[in-house]
């Protein structure tokens, strides 16, 4: 059948055949070793990859900012310093990834193909809700390489055009999701970035506190986890902030990242732990 397709040009029959508009759906039934769940590691018991590690979001009126500090670890050992952790999903959403990096990418790459098919195939984007449910059926896919040591754990957020709001979603191993509200974290650090952040937070912040906020809780959880990257000045590597609103979607541009992670930077220096809550 593969010659005769190469010689005539047709495709496959079911490429043709009318069916779900999962494209995940499609590999599952025909080409389910392309999925990143469906492929046999070479050897038993926990594998050593690189994984990523700190990913936070808040929410505001009009909005959610996600993102992501850029080091990847590998052990005790830093793999990479300069990962990107944050992508979109679509227009009106994204992805921020912890878990077994490598695993993670190809994972939010097929979750994009999975939306831009749905929407080609229906003529309509799915609802935010519905979004978090397809990549909830991705993550628990992947259960079997989560036994053995490569978890995906990632961080899903997006404006949601019907209630005209940001917001946040958050997964275990098995596929578990979660709704969270005004902010959240995974990953390594994600026990100080969440407590830095509920220091922090207020419903009526503006976008540009929003995004500061963010980067306040990443350099709090690179404070105290040796896995979460800080903005790093001497390299110029910052953390990758982006912002969901009824606009789309936005990232921050470097210039606005570093300006933002400079500032922090020199508050730091009269109040190493940063600011306070105001006090009632």
């Amino acid at each position: 059948m593969e010659a005769n397709t190469r010689s005539t040009g047709r495709l496959p029959a079911a490429f043709l055949t009318p069916g779900s508009s999962s494209f995940v759906d499609f590999l599952s039934t025909h080409q389910p070793e392309m999925l990143p769940g469906g492929r046999a590691l070479p050897v038993k018991g926990a594998v050593e990859a690189p994984h990523g590690t700190t990913i936070v979001a808040t929410t505001f009126p009009g909005g959610v900012v996600l993102a992501g500090d850029r080091r990847a670890t590998m052990g005790n050992m830093i793999a990479q310093r300069d990962i990107e952790k944050v992508f979109p999903a679509d227009e009106y959403s994204a992805v921020g990834i912890a878990g077994t990096a490598g695993l993670a990418v190809e994972m939010v790459k097929l979750f994009q193909l999975e939306l831009e098919h749905f929407e080609k195939v229906e003529g309509a984007q799915l609802s935010l809700e519905g979004k978090a449910n397809r990549l909830s059926t991705m993550i628990r896919s992947n259960l079997g390489m989560a036994m053995q040591g490569l978890a995906v754990v990632p961080l899903f957020a997006g404006y949601d055009v019907d209630r005209g709001k940001g917001r946040i979603f958050s997964y275990d191993v098995t596929g578990g999701r979660s709704e969270e509200h005004g902010f959240a974290a995974t990953g390594s650090g994600s026990i100080f970035a969440r407590g830095s952040m509920k220091k922090l937070y207020r419903e009526d912040l503006t976008e540009d506190q929003a995004t500061t906020l963010v980067v306040q809780a990443l350099y709090d959880a690179a404070d105290e986890d040796s896995a979460t990257g800080g903005p790093d000045v001497a390299r110029r590597i910052y953390p990758i902030v982006t912002v969901i609103t009824d606009d789309g979607f936005r990232r921050v541009t470097e210039e606005e990242s570093s300006a933002i992670a400079r500032s922090i930077l020199e508050r730091r220096l009269e109040q190493p732990d940063g600011p306070r809550a105001a006090l009632l």
